[in-house]
């Protein structure tokens, strides 16, 4: 029997430029559109959902609010209870209710699922249902009725799981009667359920590769299928066959979309274009339009009357089409029918690329603009942006200095701003000088930890927060991070990283964060070290000493202890001591003019720690040699 693996927790937090992330960063991946309110609702890969007013007559004026409590991506979502409730699906591996019209709270978080969650499907009618299902190979039913209804206190929520999946899951769909749900996967085949009776009705073959979207009639007896192979393919559920393929496309297909009486498909995928094909002839597809990046979602506004058509891409802005209610023929030369979008979502930039500076402290980043900026992860903020242009590697080379610091935080970018996340395994291993961290007015044998420092910073306005010695603190009027800047919680076990808890520096003073983090944060954030100005004994016969200690203390041990002993240690007649001392005190001010160091032939910079030489200029085991030689 295998030991079972450790749980560990980490702590993460996000860099953020403004209190409010107002625009999507990187990949729309879902759409929803509310009738009543004219609110479009985006879900994308910065992990935030947006709501839009579609009414607005700028882009600026659109955004309504962002919902923010998932950890990762945002994959799908649903509206429901005639837009009052949305459900998004996440792969930080859950799922969450939100509550549309009370300032977008979230209601309840479901934790069902053990991976990533890619896809949902929902029914109307008779009882409103949503499906979930994800990497995990499971499908998940659940009564909306019932989610809306979960609370802190009474959440204990019932599910049934339809089986028989063996591969990931990719797409999902469900008639609106409630009556058939089909799931595509890796498996290249399309697997049919009851949902009333969790019986698997059939298995549909024909792909060639991953199934990326489905869309079903309403009475469950046709769907069709987009997939990674290029092809779009129409299936008759009762006959269990495919009775139709489009062959429109020249790349995977990973949007589709119908009109109400299913009898036009809206089709796009990587290959950056639109399509729309009448099923009364699927040879003859009609190219809409051309987006700038790949089609990862279609939304009709309409599906009844449809004439203009919502649409997500791997481009972080999203754009609204207009189309027009039938195909009147191509248009000329074959080029796409609708030139311009009639109204665009602007996005923002996200960071493609990211190099931490040798200090441990500073990163460099590019983002999808070529914007290249310089960011301090201990202040939690951009330090410079560099003019248009600017070479990523030449700022890298221009901010890099002679320092050896080990490394005690990894950095990630997936959700297109820079994530920092501290493990227990290495959280603490970063000392450094205290003037290095910025504290001039600390002795100059004054150390600081990274680790601890940061995590006083993001945890400084909650009650019950380590104090330590408030009043020698390094924190006192320092780094004092971004009241918005987010904290993510999770605990990482088997290769799978779940959430926690997520809040901000700013809400750990509240009464219900507060609660709740007494019960996620681990101990190591507890108590993060007895002291963060720890004095090492320096012994007399030798110089075995902490890494960290500085090159000057050298200076001064071989000025005291090996080449002026008795000079330096005073007289006791006559009142010479005091002279002594004083001459003493005005030499070692100046030891840098009268003492050199060298190791390996190289002069030593008095700024200098033990660890930068050894790692940076002596490179080998055994013990640290420098030679000393002293200014004539």
């Amino acid at each position: 029997m295998q030991p079972q693996a450790k749980r560990k927790i980490q702590i993460s937090f996000l860099i953020r430029n403004g209190s409010v992330e107002s625009k999507h960063r990187g990949f729309v991946n879902s759409l929803q559109f509310d009738p009543i309110t004219r609110n479009l609702f985006s879900a994308g890969s910065d992990s935030v959902i947006r709501q839009w007013d579609t009414a607005a007559t700028s882009d600026s004026a659109a955004f309504v609010r962002s919902l923010e409590h998932h950890c990762d991506w945002v994959n799908d979502i649903i509206l429901c209870s005639d837009g009052s409730r949305l459900i998004s699906a996440s792969s930080d591996t859950t799922v969450k209710v939100w509550h549309t019209r009370r300032n977008g709270a979230c209601l309840s978080t479901l934790k069902t699922h053990k991976d990533c969650v890619r896809c949902l499907a929902y029914a109307r009618d008779p009882a409103e249902l949503v499906a979930s299902a994800g990497l995990d190979k499971c499908i998940y039913l659940w009564d909306v009725n019932t989610l809306t209804k979960v609370t802190a206190t009474n959440n204990t929520v019932t599910t049934s799981s339809l089986r028989g999946t063996k591969n990931s899951i990719y797409s999902l769909a469900m008639n609106e009667c409630g009556t058939v749900i089909i799931a595509g996967s890796t498996e290249n085949l399309l697997r049919v359920w009851d949902p009333r009776t969790c019986q698997k009705i059939a298995k549909l073959r024909g792909h060639n590769e991953n199934i990326r979207a489905i869309s079903v009639n309403r009475d469950g007896t046709l769907c069709l299928s987009g997939s990674s192979d290029g092809t779009i393919k129409l299936w008759s559920i009762g006959q269990q066959r495919c009775i139709g393929t489009v062959r429109c496309h020249s790349d995977s297909v990973w949007a589709l979309q119908t009109d109400a009486a299913f009898s036009t498909i809206f089709s796009g995928g990587r290959d950056h274009r639109v399509f729309r094909t009448s099923m009364r002839n699927l040879n003859d597809s009609e190219l809409l339009f051309i987006e700038r990046k790949p089609v990862q979602k279609l939304l009709l506004v309409d599906a009844d009357r449809p004439k203009q058509l919502w649409v997500a891409t791997w481009d972080s802005s999203i754009r609204r089409w207009p189309i027009d209610g039938q195909s009147t023929g191509h248009a000329e030369g074959g080029g796409p029918r609708v030139k311009e979008a009639a109204m665009e979502l602007h996005g923002a930039p996200s960071i493609r690329k990211y190099a931490v500076l040798n200090d441990k402290r500073q990163i460099v980043t590019r983002d999808s603009e070529g914007n290249v900026e310089l960011w301090d992860v201990m202040q939690c903020g951009r330090v410079s942006t560099f003019p248009a242009g600017t070479n990523m590697e030449e700022v890298i080379k221009d901010n890099v200095r002679k320092a050896w610091i080990p490394s005690w935080f990894s950095v990630d970018a997936k959700c297109g701003v820079l994530e920092v996340t501290l493990d227990e395994s290495d959280a603490f291993s970063a000392w450094v000088s205290a003037r290095d961290a910025g504290f001039t007015d600390k002795a100059n044998d004054a150390k600081v930890n990274y680790g601890g420092l940061l995590l006083r910073s993001l945890f400084e306005l909650w009650p019950h927060a380590y104090a330590g010695d408030d009043e020698d603190s390094p924190l006192q009027g320092f780094y004092s991070l971004p009241l918005h800047t987010p904290i993510l919680i999770r605990h990482c076990h088997d290769d799978i990283v779940r959430p926690l808890f997520r809040t901000t520096v700013h809400d750990t003073a509240s009464q219900s964060d507060s609660a709740m983090l007494r019960d996620v944060l681990p101990a190591w954030v507890l108590q993060p070290h007895s002291s963060f100005i720890p004095k090492f004994p320096v012994k007399k016969d030798r110089l075995s000493a902490t890494e960290m200690l500085q090159l000057r203390k050298v200076m001064e041990h071989v000025w005291e202890k090996i080449l002026y002993p008795a000079e330096t240690a005073g007289d006791d007649g006559g009142g010479g001591a005091g002279t002594a001392h004083s001459l003493a005190t005005q030499l070692l001010e100046n030891i840098e003019e009268r003492i050199e160091l060298f190791c390996n032939d190289q002069k030593l910079d008095s700024e200098m720690d033990l660890r930068t030489v050894k790692h940076l200029i002596w490179k080998q085991g055994g013990d640290l040699l420098i030679f000393y030689r002293p200014i004539k």
